[in-house]
């Protein structure tokens, strides 16, 4: 495994070749500035000999049909291996789900991005693939951060593209942080790199991004980075902006970030989340409906069990609606316009 790696410098091909697990783990070095660690299938580190700060998570296919963020990150993998990229930065990169890639599916037993912050143990416990890599990619960012200095700067960016289109293409949910203002920087960031929208999260969820938040008070994010397509069907030029600021970042190259900018960005407020109550649940809307469609306040977004689901604020917008969860998962996101104010400038 070692020897195809060093050969095709292809680490995607590696992973969907021993979609499970490794047998073993290895090590090498690039050169005399960076140590290289295959922790697992799909897991992946680089160590730079002199480390600038920052400790980057990079994680993609968590859904596995969400291709566009696999052919990114294999990009950047590639480029470190050929030693066209030169980390500066310690980063883990993690291929969520290969088996679901390998099958051209979301998930194989259990969506993986609903089993973080310890999901994966409670009810039936670890009876499924899905369950046991979310336990297993917790291990992983815990192993990685946990050797972090104490001082260094942690950033989760979890990426991927979305069932439906969306009004905004590129956009990224904040995870809940109370007590914790959140960054301008990041916000611009984001913006340097074609993601215009962030959404602010009202609660603690399981997802990814959210357990690096809460357990390491990393800037996390969940990015959505357009529609899903199938594997090699994206137009990667849509992400020139983002594969170059990651770059920079990985190699500590100067970001060049304006200071905050509320006018530059949209900023939405997460108000509420519609959980499903009823088999019967359905929306009043197309399915073709993008993301971030605006309703008025009392228009019936959705009926389940003999009653109405209304928008209660002036104007809500919607992400992420899907009726076809099982009861007592979310089917939509509502969303209102942000204040600025626990913003750090």
């Amino acid at each position: 495994m070692l020897q195809a790696l060093k050969e095709s410098k292809d680490f995607l091909q590696l992973t969907l070749a021993q979609p499970q697990h490794f047998d073993e783990t290895f090590t090498f070095m690039l050169g005399s500035h960076t140590q290289v660690e295959v922790w697992d299938t799909g897991v992946i580190v680089f160590e730079p000999k002199v480390a600038r700060g920052k400790d980057i998570v990079l994680s993609c296919a968590v859904h596995g049909n969400e291709t566009a963020p696999i052919e990114l990150c294999n990009g950047l993998i590639k480029s470190l291996l050929e030693e066209r990229l030169i980390a500066e930065q310690r980063i883990l990169f993690l291929f969520g789900n290969p088996p679901a890639i390998i099958n051209g599916t979301r998930f194989i037993d259990e969506n993986l991005n609903r089993l973080f912050n310890g999901a994966h143990s409670v009810g039936e416990g670890l009876v499924n693939p899905e369950r046991i890599r979310a336990k297993k990619l917790e291990f992983y960012v815990d192993k990685f951060f946990s050797s972090s200095k104490d001082n260094s700067h942690k950033i989760h960016y979890d990426l991927h593209t979305a069932i439906r289109g969306s009004k905004h293409e590129k956009f990224a949910i904040y995870p809940y942080r109370p007590g914790r203002k959140y960054s301008g920087e990041q916000i611009m960031f984001l913006e340097a790199c074609g993601i215009d929208t962030v959404l602010f999260h009202h609660e603690p969820t399981t997802t990814f991004s959210y357990f690096s938040s809460l357990n390491y008070q990393a800037d996390a994010f969940t990015i959505e980075l357009g529609k899903v397509l199938p594997m090699g069907q994206n137009d990667m030029t849509r992400f020139i902006a983002l594969n170059e600021m990651l770059s920079r970042l990985i190699g500590n190259k100067p970001l060049e970030l304006p200071v905050f900018n509320a006018n530059a960005v949209n900023l939405y407020q997460v108000c509420r989340a519609i959980n499903k109550g009823f088999d019967d649940f359905e929306f009043t809307f197309a399915n073709d409906v993008e993301n971030f469609t605006s309703f008025p306040k009392g228009y019936i977004l959705a009926k389940e069990g003999g009653e109405s689901i209304k928008v209660e604020h002036e104007v809500e917008a919607i992400v992420f609606p899907n009726a076809k969860v099982p009861v007592g998962q979310r089917t939509v996101l509502c969303l209102k316009p942000a204040t600025t104010e626990n913003i750090d400038g």
